[in-house]
């Protein structure tokens, strides 16, 4: 996609890479996108040389991010999201990095009993949810805009494997309200699958729009199991959780979107 104006594929993978996970590190790339690691580094060290890129060590990995003081980082990102919106779906979800260790059939039986009782704990903690903080960076001129709002939650519960949120709130400029919104979102626990669905109800309870399934990966984060593809627009997240708040990280890719989307639910 990008070979005619980059140097190299690996250049061309890594940035998309980045762009779409924000981090990397040459052996996760090695991994999940099937290269071999030698053009890999030497593209990262060369990416590191020009300013592109910058990296620190992370325990025994020397992470990569996009150099946030690159003059061109700007016009870099839209580059990188018309040509990642432009790729055929198996693409897109191939650089949607997601926690996936191989383990024996033993470690994958005791990571599913795990699971379950890690989705336990949480489905509880989400069923006591009554606040909603939330912050959005849109990502669509040179300077990204950001948006905060709060919200009142009302969970229902139709079903023991089901909860229903109802938020209703105000964006919020200058510590005062502006806007109002409304969202109104269904999680469905299936613990055989040792997964949450999350859906949106903007068209009602019999026509939901589907987000995502999260997944325990390890103790207080869920992962999204696949990046979901809507139309053009790719949706992936996570969940970081404790006994204080869920803090529910977003990402939607797209022709017209590039945003960041935060909820702090208390």
């Amino acid at each position: 996609m990008l070979t005619g104006l980059v140097s190299s594929e690996s250049v061309e993978k890594i940035l998309l890479f980045l762009f779409v996970n924000n981090e990397c590190y040459g052996t996760q790339l090695k991994s999940l996108l099937a290269c071999p690691l030698t053009p890999i580094q030497k593209a990262l060290q060369r990416l590191e040389k020009n300013e592109i890129l910058y990296s620190a060590f992370e325990g025994k990995n020397r992470v990569y991010r996009i150099n946030p003081a690159y003059r061109l980082r700007y016009e870099l990102e839209m580059l990188l999201k018309k040509a990642y919106t432009l790729l055929p779906p198996q693409e897109k979800k191939r650089y949607c990095f997601l926690h996936k260790p191989r383990l024996s059939i033993e470690e994958e039986g005791k990571r599913e009993s795990s699971r379950k009782k890690q989705l336990i704990s949480f489905w509880e903690k989400l069923s006591k949810v009554k606040e909603l903080q939330t912050s959005a960076t849109l990502k669509e001129k040179e300077i990204p805009s950001t948006q905060s709002g709060r919200a009142e939650v009302t969970v229902t519960s139709p079903s023991p494997t089901t909860l229903v949120f109802q938020e209703k709130g105000s964006w919020i400029s200058n510590q005062a309200p502006t806007t109002t919104f409304s969202n109104s979102f269904r999680w469905t626990l299936d613990l055989n699958a040792s997964l949450i669905t999350l859906e949106h109800l903007r068209y009602g309870a019999t026509h939901p729009v589907f987000l995502l399934h999260l997944t325990p990966t390890k103790p207080g984060l869920l992962e999204s199991v696949d990046a979901h593809l809507c139309a053009q627009d790719t949706y992936l997240g996570n969940i970081e959780w404790d006994a204080h708040s869920i803090d529910f990280a977003w990402r939607i890719i797209g022709p017209h979107k590039n945003n960041q989307l935060l909820y702090r639910y208390t």
